[in-house]
């Protein structure tokens, strides 16, 4: 529902007209100063708005948490990662980016915890964020968010880590705002549910929304499962029809070639980057974001999710309904799905 001048958030209340959006990101730009290099390219308007979003349009949060990003990215450098400075996490396929995309052109990044192979924290954030990095590089364009699909074969006990859990929380809130659709955990065992009330805390609400758990003898579960993937190229384990496997030697040379793309997207020649431009619809305005309710691990019961309070000053507390997403070739039902914040359509920003 939208009005002439702006959107119409589900509870009846107008959102900021898309004038006072822009007057907003240009604010921020202000703010921000000069900016050079990679920074420049990074900021484009687009990029702006999804750290407004994140931070419910407030210009001196979305401001700080940006120029907090810009720092991160100018010395951890994420950009620069390439395949053989992490092949070595790589090689059991605990994280891998699939070679085909969900409904509605969302990269997906498929996650087997079972099989981490390292103990090294460090090196276990720095694969994630060149998997990040690497998702949003091979986006369709007019598509800037992903898909994370959990899966728990193999998981035991011996695979929690708070502090992994954390770190990798800290980074992907804090430099990849707006970047998550939606995470799907599929088939998580019983004793996962206490790591989760204990961990979740540690999300930010909106994230915390987006959290999905599936179970294979669940009907009603898979169905989210068949709304979101195309079954025909959806891995078995999965639920899916396609009988292929992660094979190391494959993708490695998937992401050689990709690495020989990431210089010329952060080359100052590509224009197009830093002047993609902000654009507003009815599901974007304020981040709304859908389903409240998540379900809870091993149990089957629904969790509104809200017992932890907000910790950060910066952190979103958004709410919202069920909406529907809506493609050319076809209509994903996103009702009893977590909400898409459907951040601003572009691939300048993680």
């Amino acid at each position: 529902m939208s009005s002439a001048n702006g959107t119409t958030n589900v509870h009846g209340k107008e959102a900021a007209p898309y004038e006072e959006q822009l007057f907003k990101i240009g604010k921020v730009r202000t703010d921000l100063g000069q900016l050079s290099g990679k920074s420049a390219l990074y900021c484009s308007d687009a990029s702006i708005a999804r750290y407004l979003i994140a931070r419910n349009w407030d210009i001196r949060k979305a401001t700080k948490m940006l120029k907090k990003t810009l720092k991160w990215r100018s010395e951890y450098k994420p950009d620069e990662i390439r395949w053989d400075d992490i092949s070595d996490e790589a090689v059991t396929g605990k994280t891998y980016r699939t070679d085909y995309f969900d409904k509605i052109g969302r990269s997906i990044l498929v996650m087997r915890p079972g099989c981490q192979n390292t103990k090294n924290a460090n090196g276990q954030v720095k694969y994630l964020v060149y998997c990040m990095e690497n998702a949003i590089l091979n986006l369709p364009h007019g598509q800037d968010q992903m898909v994370w699909l959990i899966d728990f074969a193999g998981f035991n006990l011996g695979n929690l880590s708070i502090q992994v859990t954390k770190m990798t929380a800290d980074v992907l809130q804090g430099h990849y705002p707006e970047r998550l659709g939606v995470a799907i955990l599929f088939n998580a065992p019983k004793f996962f549910e206490p790591f989760w009330k204990m961990a979740s805390p540690l999300l930010e609400k909106k994230t915390r929304n987006k959290v999905k758990f599936v179970y294979p003898d669940r009907p009603d579960t898979m169905k989210i499962m068949e709304d979101l993937f195309n079954m025909d190229e959806l891995e078995c384990a999965f639920g899916g029809k396609n009988p292929a496997t992660f094979n190391i030697n494959d993708y490695a040379a998937r992401m050689r070639e990709d690495d020989k793309k990431m210089p010329s997207f952060w080359s100052p020649e590509n224009s197009a980057l830093a002047s993609e431009p902000y654009q507003m619809s009815s599901q974007k305005a304020l981040g709304s974001v859908s389903g409240a309710k998540t379900e809870d691990a091993g149990s089957g019961k629904m969790d509104d999710m809200e017992t932890a309070p907000e910790k950060s000053e910066e952190s979103g507390t958004e709410s919202g309904e069920e909406v529907q997403t809506r493609t050319e070739s076809s209509t994903v039902e996103q009702k009893n799905l977590p909400g898409e914040d459907n951040a601003p359509a572009d691939k300048s920003g993680l």
